[in-house]
């Protein structure tokens, strides 16, 4: 007899947007928009569509063009990759995506979930794709905005097949403010099933729709499935895929819009009719469950690693050794991105000459090789996300090594930050809490340094401080405070806010959930250096 497990809805409580799912030998596999963070198309791992962790991740870089390397004063924030296909056929994993930066298609193609991965660009752009391994061996790609087009790809998948299928299949009505696309075809018992997110034409709200046909050539008939906010800021749950997994039971997995913390995944239960499948419970309107009960795995007692934790930068191996680790380890995923822990990823392509861990002192130093307006074009600076309703995180920032014009610290990254660190203004540190409020538009960032909220002089000789900053999602609060801690260990110093609480908020610019990131740049001289130490991840208020 199968077991069950149980959780509550949104699933997972961290921005993972655009999910697609497959089911594999008894595991269930998920993957995100990913957006400007790398390592790049990371893919979740679950036996009960409830709990989840790191699986892999796809690659490491893309083409390391000035904006995806933060060079030049460039930046793909809210572009890189987007809304990924996750495919599973004849034994091999797929994975499809565009690059809003680059205008490119890419597929990586690996036999084995934590890969090697390998990396191809198909002919063309096709936004929000989904692929389809029909049952001839001909392989289709359906993708769009407003518009949704269906094409047929050539067997090697390098672009269009020559007189193969392409035709528009939908139109949506102009008068939405978001058009249909975020496809997802399947063919199912036969019959073809599309399904796409659009909004309501009277004003923003997400809802799924479903069409379908019995042939690809045919007219894809139907319209709106699910309608519901579960209550929440009126925000729709849509976009993501479907799937059959343990028991022959069917779910799908959205995503709804939840403020600054991003757009988080929903597990939907479907059943299936003759007039076609139905999402959430069954009634006059469909409506979502906020408790789950899902077939889980006959190990009740698996334990999933976190997808947000604590680390202490000591890995057991030098930091030249890292390649190696990965390569032949046999727990080298937990070591996946470029040599420290799934965990993390960096905010754009890293430059792996400036990173530095000491294994002994368990620090982690990055050093600037170029000046920087603000922390938007701070290289190197590696993330983790934050997770809904409430998010800590704390490290210990030495500053021995600043040098003048360096601003160095912990930070809460999004269009609309704020960081509590350190800046040496010539031979003096200051404790300072920083602001940046956006004033552009999409993929358009202000620039401007921020705003100093406040800032304290720290004694000759302090050269370690540990930084903390909260952050409250619950009630649309969408706010993060900082403090800071002087002299000494937690024992022997007291907390003590620094700066006034700051608003977060999504916005297109970023076009990601809030994330904790840990970073130095430099305003008036290379060369300066951060170690960080000792960093705390906490979903639990202290009292």
């Amino acid at each position: 007899m199968t077991s069950v497990s149980k959780g509550d809805n949104p699933i997972l409580k961290i921005d993972f947007p655009d999910p697609d799912v497959i089911f594999v030998d008894g595991i269930y596999y998920m993957i995100s928009t990913n957006m400007h963070f790398l390592p790049g198309g990371q893919i979740l791992r679950s036996y009960d569509l409830i709990h989840w962790e790191h699986a892999s991740y796809v690659f490491d870089w893309l083409d390391s063009t000035a904006g995806q390397t933060l060079t030049d004063d460039q930046y793909i924030y809210g572009k890189g990759m987007w809304a990924a296909s996750l495919r599973y056929h004849k034994g091999t994993f797929y994975v499809m995506f565009v690059c809003n930066d680059t205008q490119k298609t890419y597929l990586f193609r690996a036999e084995r979930i934590e890969g090697p991965w390998r990396k191809q660009v198909v002919e063309g752009f096709y936004h929000d794709c989904s692929l389809l391994f029909d049952e001839d061996d001909r392989i289709y790609v359906v993708y769009g905005n407003r518009k949704i087009y269906l094409t047929e790809l050539n067997a090697e998948m390098t672009g269009p097949k020559e007189g193969g299928l392409h035709r528009l299949l939908l139109s949506d009505c102009e008068e939405t403010s978001l058009g249909y696309e975020g496809s997802h075809l399947y063919k199912i018992d036969g019959r073809y099933y599309l399904f796409m997110i659009h909004s309501i034409p009277e004003r923003w709200r997400r809802v799924e729709a479903c069409f379908s046909s019995d042939s690809l050539e045919g007219t894809f008939q139907g319209g709106d499935i699910l309608n519901d906010d579960m209550g929440f800021r009126d925000s729709g749950v849509a976009q993501g895929g479907i799937v059959c997994g343990v028991d022959g039971i069917w779910h799908a997995v959205l995503f709804q819009d939840s403020g600054a913390v991003g757009r988080i995944p929903v597990l939907v239960p479907v059943t299936w009719t003759e007039e076609g499948p139905i999402f959430g419970v069954e009634g006059e309107v469909p409506k979502l469950v906020e408790t789950l009960v899902s077939p889980a795995c006959p190990n009740e007692d698996y334990h999933y690693t976190p997808l947000s934790d604590d680390d202490d930068f000591r890995y057991g191996f030098r930091w030249g050794e890292s390649q190696q680790i990965r390569a032949n380890h046999p727990t080298r995923e937990s070591f996946s991105c470029f040599g420290l822990r799934d965990i993390w990823q960096f905010n754009h392509e890293p430059n792996l000459d400036l990173i530095f861990r000491d294994e002994a002192q368990g620090r982690l130093w990055i050093r600037t090789d170029k000046l920087s307006l603000n922390l938007n074009h701070a290289r190197n600076t590696i993330t983790q996300r934050t997770v809904y309703p409430y998010s800590c995180a704390e490290v210990d920032l030495d500053v021995s090594k600043l040098r003048d014009g360096d601003c160095a610290g912990l930070c809460i990254l999004q269009g609309d930050y704020c960081w509590v660190g350190v800046e040496k203004k010539g031979a003096t540190l200051y404790a300072t809490m920083y602001t940046h409020t956006s004033q552009e538009g999409t993929w358009d960032l202000s620039p401007v340094r921020g705003d100093v909220v406040e800032s304290l002089p720290l004694e000759a000789g302090e050269q370690l401080i540990r930084l903390r900053v909260e952050v409250d999602f619950a009630d649309e609060k969408d706010e993060a405070t900082c403090q800071i801690l002087r002299r000494g260990t937690r024992e022997k110093g007291e907390w003590r806010r620094i700066g006034a609480p700051h608003k977060l908020l999504f916005r297109l610019d970023h076009f990601t959930g809030a994330r904790f990131g840990l970073f130095i740049y430099s305003q008036k001289e290379i060369g300066g250096e951060a170690g960080f130490s000792d960093f705390r991840f906490s979903t639990e208020k202290a009292l």
